[in-house]
Parts: C-alpha cells; structure tokens; sequence
C-alpha cells in the first residue's frame, strides 16, 4: 500500500462503516448512530481533502467516494423510513433516484461512450439535502425534538432536489448520448 492509496482506504472503510450506522439506527441507539454519522461525514471530508491536496486523485477514488456515499445514505434512508421517522415516498424517490442513475450510467456506457463520472451542482445540492435530513433526524431523535415543521420543510426539499437532480441527469446525458450519435453520423 502506498500513501496514495490513503483516500480510497478511507472511502472503503465508510462503506463498512455503514453496517454499524445502520444497526444503531435499527436498534434506536440515536446517540451512536449520530456519532457514527458524523465520523462518516468526516472521513469524506478527509478522503476528499487528502486526494486533492496530495493530488492523489485516481479513477477508482472517483468511483468509491460516491459508492460509499450512497451506500451510507441509502442504507440509512432505509432504517429511517422502517422506523417511521421519514416518510417511504420519499425513501422510494432517493432510491429510484439513484437506480435511474445507475441504469442511465450503464448504458450511457455500454452504447455510447466511456463514462467519465463528474456530479453535477444539483447532485450535490441534493447529497447535502438528504445528509442533513438524516442528521436534523437522528438529532431530533437523540438529543432534543426539533420543530415538525422543520423537519417537514427539509422533506420536501429532499423530495425536490431528488426529482430536480434525477432530471438534471437525464437531461445531461440524454443530449450527450444524442450529440455523440450525431458525431458519429
């Protein structure tokens, strides 16, 4: 291993990390679950300082830091929707979100051309949206009871940077694919 090698072991030790995450939240063990999150949170903050800074950027890193994020979100979103603390609409919408994605991606791949993963402004608007449901939630949980309304307003932005990013994707890669169709005419 070389130290380069420091952020993609990072980003795969969140993707583990999710197992604990997931068991708090299952077991209502508020406390932990938010402890653990934050831990999560930092450990990509840290992978994704460590790769730019160092420029120990690499493909793979670029595939893991979202695969783990994704997996942490969509593993909590489930806990949280079988809890009843969100609703299941939404847990549907993030995850149909990210299959319809995953899908666009595949075949973009497959019948296009390479795929060169780079997230979009509102992809990342909707990350931070649906991280700071989890954590307003398992806060509320944890600590203290946070307003409804509050929580409630975050839902609905959650559901409408879902829906905005899913589009925004489709959008993208629909006229690229189109536009390299063109090309190859």
């Amino acid at each position: 291993m070389q130290a380069r090698d420091i952020p993609n072991l990072i980003s795969i030790l969140r993707v583990f990390l999710t197992i604990p995450v997931v068991w708090a939240l299952l077991a209502q063990e508020y406390g932990l679950a938010l402890v653990l999150f934050a831990v999560a949170g930092i450990s990509d903050g840290v992978d994704g300082f460590l790769a730019k800074h160092f420029r120990w950027e690499s493909r793979l890193g670029g595939m893991l830091d979202p695969l783990a994020d994704k997996t942490l979100l969509v593993f909590s979103y489930l806990a949280l929707g079988w809890l009843g603390l969100i609703p299941l609409w939404l847990v549907l919408a993030v995850i149909l979100r990210d299959v319809i994605i995953v899908a666009g991606a595949v075949a973009y791949h497959l019948r296009v051309a390479e795929l060169e993963a780079e997230p979009r402004l509102m992809s990342k608007v909707n990350t931070f949206m649906q991280i700071l449901l989890v954590l307003l939630v398992v806060l509320s949980q944890a600590l203290f009871a946070l307003p409804l309304a509050l929580l409630q307003a975050v839902i609905v932005l959650v559901l409408i940077t879902t829906l905005l990013s899913g589009i925004d994707y489709i959008w993208i890669w629909s006229r690229r694919a189109v536009d390299q169709g063109s090309k190859s005419d």
